[in-house]
């Protein structure tokens, strides 16, 4: 890049990028790093360089193509991703309000069509012609975040405050947005203990900082050493290891005033089967279904007495909003999100996918396009 004070940053953009390709999608999938065309933008779009993307476990099912949707390849999406910060670094023809030199970011949806009952009454995440980032319909095979240079419409990218590392804003993009709006679909309060299953990983342990910022009282179910250090550093009250604690939902009862917890945001899809025991005897208990397991392997449930004498709740919520993401960007910006992930280098991506599929990460990896 190169710049004067009074002049609009100047970027030299290459014809072709890195980018981490799927190969052989599926149960054997693995990705490589090729060079891939640098995308043109439209008439309504950005061209972003990005400077990181967080690596999320939805793209880990796309490229399984374990999911109830089409493979991947049926619309031409050849890199999952869809948590990215970078730089504008070219506008199309029609766009309004963004410049080359801003900062911006790519979510889980790549664009809404606005139009709609549920984009207009702040449900856009549910928008039925919502089109998702580098996941499955883009219709746009660079409207994904495992490449450098990708396109964004202008009206669908969030604004990167000043004082928000990239490396803090790739993963706000998706996992911190999408518990912000798990939390507040929760209807829970300051106050009020709320247990994170799964929550030592890179989406949960986001969701362990909101619910701690927005004064609740944070239980992680997880296990092993790195995953108790970063929840409890986060935020989390207490942390109970499932490998080490004989009875989670009695030990978890036991910590929530002996009563049970108020809310349980489900992230890890091994623990459905055992999520409302963790309510316990409290009355008016939520049930916050995130994590999306395979396609018909997994159900959750009780008696119907169950949930009429306890009023229980049980609520799929799925990502975030244009809202929930700057409402996050905001608790980053002050400070009360911190980074939860262990950068890598591009070349690091191939393995740091296969790791994140054997759940071997503590919080979030963030690819970093700039280093090697």
């Amino acid at each position: 890049m190169t710049s004067t004070e009074t002049s609009t940053p100047h970027f030299d953009i290459p014809k072709e990028c890195k980018a981490g390709v799927v190969v052989n999608e599926g149960p054997d999938f693995r990705v490589e790093i090729q060079m891939v065309p640098v995308p043109e933008p439209g008439p309504d779009e950005v061209l972003l360089k990005l400077n990181a993307t967080g690596l999320c476990m939805s793209d880990v099912h796309f490229m399984l193509n374990d999911w109830a949707v089409p493979p991947m390849s049926t619309f031409n999406i050849r890199c999952a991703g869809h948590e990215g910060a970078g730089v504008v670094v070219k506008v199309g023809s029609n766009v309004k309000g963004w410049k080359v030199g801003d900062r911006g970011g790519v979510k889980p949806l790549w664009d809404v069509c606005g139009q709609c009952e549920l984009c207009w009454d702040g449900k856009e995440n549910y928008c039925q012609k919502g089109v998702y980032t580098g996941l499955a319909a883009t219709g746009d095979e660079h409207s994904c975040t495992y490449q450098q240079y990708i396109t964004s419409p202008a009206k669908y990218t969030s604004p990167i405050p000043d004082g928000v590392s990239d490396e803090i804003a790739g993963p706000i993009m998706c996992s911190a947005s999408t518990m912000h709006r798990a939390l507040i679909d929760s209807g829970l309060k300051a106050g009020q203990w709320v247990v994170f299953p799964g929550g030592g990983g890179g989406v949960g342990i986001q969701g362990v900082q909101l619910a701690k910022a927005m004064g609740m009282r944070p239980i992680v179910i997880d296990s092993g050493s790195a995953k108790r250090k970063l929840a409890l550093d986060m935020g989390a009250e207490e942390f109970v290891d499932f490998r080490e604690v004989k009875e989670v939902a009695a030990e978890i009862i036991k910590v929530a005033d002996g009563i049970g917890a108020h809310g349980v945001i489900v992230t890890a899809i091994q623990a459905y089967n055992d999520a409302i025991s963790y309510v316990g005897g409290r009355i008016s208990g939520r049930v916050m279904c995130v994590g999306l397991p395979p396609a018909g392997t997994t159900t959750i449930g009780a008696d119907p007495s169950h949930f009429a004498f306890k009023n229980l709740h049980v609520i799929g919520t799925l990502v975030g909003t244009m809202r929930d993401t700057q409402a996050a960007l905001e608790y980053a910006r002050r400070g009360l999100l911190k980074q939860i992930c262990e950068v890598r280098p591009m070349s690091a991506m191939p393995e740091s996918v296969q790791q994140l599929r054997r759940g071997e990460v503590a919080g979030r990896i963030v690819i970093d396009f700039n280093q090697d």
